[in-house]
C-alpha cells in the first residue's frame, strides 16, 4: 500500500472516531406508528341517508386521510339492505336501529378509514344477517373490522405488528364486564404484537354524561361498566393505548403508568342520527404516534364541531372543554393538553 494510500485510510478513521460519520453508516431511526381514532360514525338511517356520502365526510376527510398509519371509527350501526331490525315499531322512542346501504362502507374507506368496531349495541341492531353484511361490506371496500368474541384484529405498519382489541358491555361482542376473559385476550394480544390497541365502547349516556366517575355506570338501567378500572386493567395486561366512545359525549383524559387513556371522544360525523345540541356538539380527532415498542410518544387532539344534522367540521370549543374534564376527574393524573391541542404528561 501506498504512503497516500496509508494517510487517506488514517484520516478515515479519525474522522470516524470524531463523530463524523459517512451516510452510509448512519443509524436508522427505530419506526414509529400514528394512529387517528374518532369516535360514533353513523351516515343517517336508511331510508333517510345522505345522497352525497362522500361530500358530507368532506370537511374532515383529508385531515383522516394525512392523520395517521391507521384510522379508527366505532360504526355505531350497521351496512345492510337486509334483516329484520331490533326494533318491532321503528327506530325511535326508547329503541334504535341504525342502519347505512352496503355502499356506504367504500365512503368510510375513501375518507381513510382502516379499522372500523362492532363493539358496541348497534352492531346487531338488524340481527345475524345484517351482521354478516356489514362485515362483507367493510372487508370489500379494503377495511378491517374488529370486536367480535374472542376476536383481536392484527395490521403491519412500517413492519410492526398492532393488534386492536375491543369491547363494549355485552355478551355478542368482546365483554368488557367479563373482566378474567378480558385480561386474558389483551394479554394474548400483547404476547403476539408490541402495540396493543384497546377500544372500549362503554359508560353512561348523554348530555350529563362528561364525567368519568370511577364506578360502575348505568344507562336506562343497563350495565355499562366502570371505564376507569377497565382501562386500567387494560394497560395492567398489556395494552399500549386505550380510547373509547359511547357515551355521546366527550370525556377526558389520564395518564397511567405512562399510557395514555381517552375516556370517550363523543360523536363523530352522523346524519340526523345522534343530538347536536349543546356539549353533544363537540366532537375531536385523535391523533397518536407509539414507537415500535408500544410507548407513548405524541399525541395531539383536533377540535371538531357537529353542525344540528351532525355534520363534522374543524373547529369549536372541544380542546378547553376536554382540559377541564380531565383536571377536574384526574387530578395529578391529568393528560396536559396545550392551546393547540398536543398532549403531554403532567
Amino acid at each position: 500500500m501506498s504512503s497516500r494510500s496509508v494517510l487517506a485510510l488514517v484520516a478515515a478513521v479519525v474522522t470516524v472516531a470524531a463523530g463524523t460519520v459517512a451516510p452510509a453508516m448512519a443509524a436508522t431511526p427505530p419506526p414509529t406508528v400514528s394512529f387517528s381514532f374518532v369516535g360514533d360514525t353513523i351516515l343517517g338511517n336508511s331510508p333517510r341517508v345522505p345522497s352525497d356520502p362522500a361530500g358530507y365526510l368532506a370537511p374532515v376527510a383529508k385531515t383522516l386521510r394525512n392523520g395517521g398509519d391507521v384510522v379508527f371509527a366505532n360504526l355505531e350501526g350497521t351496512f345492510t339492505s337486509t334483516g329484520t331490525s331490533k326494533c318491532p315499531g321503528g327506530s325511535g322512542g326508547s329503541c334504535y336501529a341504525f342502519r347505512n346501504p352496503p355502499s356506504f362502507a367504500r365512503t368510510y374507506a375513501w375518507a381513510g378509514f382502516d379499522v372500523l368496531n362492532l363493539a358496541n349495541n348497534h352492531s346487531y341492531d338488524y340481527g345475524a344477517t345484517g351482521l354478516r353484511s356489514t362485515e362483507n361490506a367493510v372487508t370489500n371496500a379494503g377495511m378491517r373490522y374488529t370486536g367480535l368474541p374472542g376476536q383481536i384484529t392484527y395490521l403491519k405498519r412500517h413492519g410492526v405488528r398492532i393488534a386492536f382489541v375491543t369491547f363494549a358491555p355485552y355478551g355478542r361482542t368482546n365483554n368488557l364486564l367479563d373482566l378474567a376473559s378480558a385480561a386474558r385476550l389483551i394479554r394474548r394480544a400483547h404476547s403476539q404484537a408490541p402495540i396493543v390497541v384497546v377500544y372500549m365502547h362503554a359508560g353512561a349516556e348523554g348530555s350529563a354524561a362528561n364525567h368519568v366517575t370511577g364506578r360502575e355506570e348505568y344507562y336506562v338501567g343497563e350495565d355499562r361498566g366502570n371505564p376507569r378500572r377497565f382501562a386500567h386493567l387494560a394497560i395492567d395486561n398489556g395494552a399500549s393505548l386505550v380510547v373509547a366512545s359511547g357515551p355521546h359525549v366527550l370525556r377526558g383524559m389520564e395518564f397511567y403508568k405512562r399510557r395514555l387513556i381517552d375516556y370517550s371522544l363523543g360523536d363523530f360525523a352522523n346524519f340526523h342520527n345522534f343530538s347536536s345540541a349543546g356539549s353533544l356538539s363537540r366532537s375531536g380527532i385523535l391523533q397518536v404516534t407509539l414507537t415500535a415498542k408500544g410507548l407513548f410518544q405524541t399525541a395531539r387532539l383536533l377540535s371538531v364541531a357537529l353542525s344540528s344534522g351532525g355534520r363534522a367540521s374543524l373547529g369549536g370549543s372541544s380542546l378547553s372543554f376536554v382540559r377541564t374534564l380531565s383536571r377536574s376527574d384526574f387530578g395529578t393524573a391529568a393528560a396536559r393538553i396545550s392551546r393547540s391541542g398536543w398532549v403531554s404528561r403532567a
